[in-house]
């Protein structure tokens, strides 16, 4: 009874908060642009979260929590649209609808797929919503009593789950994570303020890198470059056809299979890591099996979309589960946000256990921001559906641009410094390889936000820890070894073994052909090269300062003994070998028209101008040039659409009230907003 009794008022707050006017509208927002993020592959909830990210400094927890969730919701099932319209998978967790949602729409069926999907959606999004309130109901007592040893722990089972994300190479996605956890602690130790990797003669490296760099350089950026190079429209045709109402008929006639898929959705959801590599292939296997007649699967059977669809939206609920009460980020999209919780309002919020015992009401209100945005997302998407077919027709070297403009923008807002710019163009850079090689990009984000909490946790306890074993050792041994931790540890075990055997069949970076070794090679030795340096930059480090060496020491050990290991593999295996994966081998990339690098020129074109000529102006440059140049567009189109974006930028930023990145022309002449 004590439980209800302080879960009651607590849901009964956190709906006064949902239901007023203008958090509702902040949904609203956050929805259409998480719609508008989801049609467009590769740009998933991470890429849309981190173009967020710069705009949560200070803004009022429930309005910014209710703009972030509506995005999160929205963007799986918006996703849906290009994998039935244009047979691509919208995020590497949508890769099972294709089998059967891009056979249904080439038989004239796009609208069947699609309303089953979303229908299907809307229903897991309401499943995962449910459990995540009585999981919460339920755990609170028991997060409640976690400890900094428990913490540790819990960390390390997130950290543990990146074997998974790499799916056919384990220790690729270990080698990432490793990579991404001694990239976080680049700047100024928080313990003894030792500086790792960085030097005061570069200020900017004091602070480390800033998530938002991070997540744009890694997603974004690989997968603007990867669309930009192909030069052609998303989809090539874009029809609905009938059958909408058939669509929801096709689910609810198969109402139960979507509450099973759903509820494998909310589980794997639970573990960190796990669910958006593969908890769309456990669906669809569960349905091809609970199946009679399997000879339509995927020549465009109905039920290969529902079950995928089902589970896929619920995994969100499941994915909360670590994300809210351990602070533990269940996947890639949820890493950023807790990144962004941290910035809103004065920074009092934080997620874990200290959010269910002082913010209970605030933890419900994402609940069932999560859940309302489901309903709102469904709507919007079958209503935007027609439009959103046609868009999908546009070339990209159309919209690229824009997102060069925006992605640019965001960066600098992170930090007010040019060398965001910079920043974001290296990081931007290694997420480019990490997708051409098949590392897991999720892993390596995952380590990086769990940088900070691992050296934290690991310190404290460490100090505490040693004040316990001086009083006797049964003393230390049952504080580091507590019940709590001794059921994680097995957790971690039983979890790891678990999706090992699962990821076996999943391909991090989606289907990549194997080539020579040379290329995967090379960037193994600079990612070793790099560990290395890093190693030695922190074992100079003094020992009275051993709280800032430990971590990176640990971590740094760890992941060249992955890289050593790999390479002893790729010395000893011939080419073709799936270790040496390669974008540039097969597939879209590499038969695209354009190379790379002279796509990467164009990105990099607007980074070196800004340092010259300040934002604008260079973006004005950019605009002309790429639309005249690269689009091929006629003066009129040209002169139309740079006026367009030139517009949008200043729009946004007069309402937002941030400056542009200024340049050396700024620093000797004083002009007008917006050119200053």
């Amino acid at each position: 009874m004590e439980i209800f009794a302080t879960a009651l008022p607590a849901l009964g707050e956190a709906w006064a908060l949902i239901l007023q006017p203008v958090v509702l509208g902040y949904l609203v927002l956050g929805v259409v642009m998480g719609l508008a993020v989801g049609v467009f592959p590769g740009l998933g909830g991470i890429a849309g979260l981190s173009l967020l990210l710069p705009f949560m400094f200070g803004m009022d927890p429930v309005l910014g929590l209710a703009l972030m969730i509506g995005m999160v919701a929205v963007v799986p099932t918006s996703d849906t649209f290009a994998s039935v319209l244009m047979g691509i998978p919208g995020s590497s967790a949508l890769q099972a609808t294709v089998l059967d949602g891009f056979p249904l729409a080439k038989k004239g069926e796009a609208a069947r797929a699609l309303s089953a999907a979303f229908a299907s959606s809307l229903f897991g999004g309401l499943v995962g919503a449910t459990f995540l309130t009585m999981f919460i109901l339920v755990a609170r007592p028991i997060v409640l009593a976690f400890g900094l040893p428990e913490m540790l722990m819990i960390t390390v089972l997130g950290l543990s789950m990146v074997a998974i994300l790499a799916g056919r190479f384990p220790l690729k996605g270990l080698a990432a994570a490793g990579l991404g956890l001694m990239i976080g602690t680049i700047g100024e130790a928080d313990a003894g303020g030792s500086l790792r990797m960085a030097s005061y003669e570069i200020p900017y490296l004091t602070d480390g890198l800033k998530l938002v760099i991070v997540g744009l350089g890694i997603f974004a950026v690989p997968e603007i470059i990867s669309l930009l190079r192909q030069d052609r429209s998303i989809a090539k045709g874009a029809t609905l056809g009938s059958g909408w109402l058939e669509g929801v008929n096709d689910w609810f006639a198969n109402i139960w299979l979507s509450v099973r898929c759903s509820l494998i959705g909310v589980v794997v959801g639970v573990i960190p890591g796990l669910g958006g590599s593969v908890v769309d292939w456990i669906a669809y296997g569960h349905t091809v099996q609970t199946t009679k007649d399997k000879s339509n699967f995927g020549k465009g059977e109905v039920r290969g979309v529902i079950g995928p669809e089902s589970s896929n939206n619920a995994k969100e609920g499941g994915g909360l589960v670590p994300t809210l009460l351990f602070g533990i980020p269940g996947s890639g999209s949820m890493a950023i946000f807790i990144g962004a919780v941290a910035l809103l309002g004065s920074g009092e919020i934080e997620v874990g256990p200290g959010m269910l015992k002082n913010n209970l009401d605030i933890t419900y209100s994402i609940v069932w921001l999560l859940a309302l945005a489901n309903v709102v997302g469904t709507v919007l998407c079958i209503a935007a559906s027609g439009g959103i077919a046609k868009l999908t027709t546009i070339r990209f070297t159309y919209l690229a641009p824009f997102l060069f403009m925006l992605i640019s923008f965001a960066a600098f807002q992170s930090g007010q410094n040019f060398e965001d710019l910079l920043a974001l163009f290296v990081i931007g850079l290694i997420g480019i390889f990490l997708r051409r090689f098949d590392w897991s990009r999720p892993a390596f984000l995952i380590g990086f936000v769990l940088s900070n909490p691992v050296e934290k946790f690991t310190n404290q306890a460490f100090q505490i820890a040693s004040f316990r074993f001086r009083k006797g050792f049964d003393v230390g041994m049952e504080y580091v070894f507590s019940p709590i931790v001794v059921v994680l540890i097995v957790i971690t075990v039983i979890s790891v073994i678990f999706g090992i055997r699962q990821a076996k069949t999943i391909m991090a970076e989606g289907a990549t052909e194997s080539g020579s070794k040379r290329a995967p090679l090379v960037f193994l030795l600079v990612i070793t090269a790099y560990l290395t340096i890093a190693l030695i930059n922190a074992s100079m480090i003094p020992d009275y300062n051993m709280t800032d060496k430990i971590v990176p020491m640990v971590i740094g050990c760890f992941s060249l003994l992955c890289c050593v290991i790999l390479l002893f593999q790729m010395m000893r295996r011939g080419e073709g070998d799936t270790i040496f994966a390669d974008k540039e081998v097969a597939g879209e990339d590499a038969d695209a028209p354009y190379g790379l690098w002279s796509t990467l020129a164009w990105f990099a074109s607007i980074i070196v101008a800004t340092w010259f000529v300040g934002f604008i102006l260079a973006l004005v440059g950019f605009l002309v040039a790429f639309f005249r140049v690269r689009a091929r567009a006629g003066w009129g189109k040209t002169l139309l659409l740079s006026a367009c974006g030139i517009g949008l930028m200043c729009l946004m930023a007069g309402m937002l009230n941030r400056d542009f990145p200024p340049g050396l022309l700024q620093e000797a002449v004083d002009l007008p907003w917006p050119l200053k």
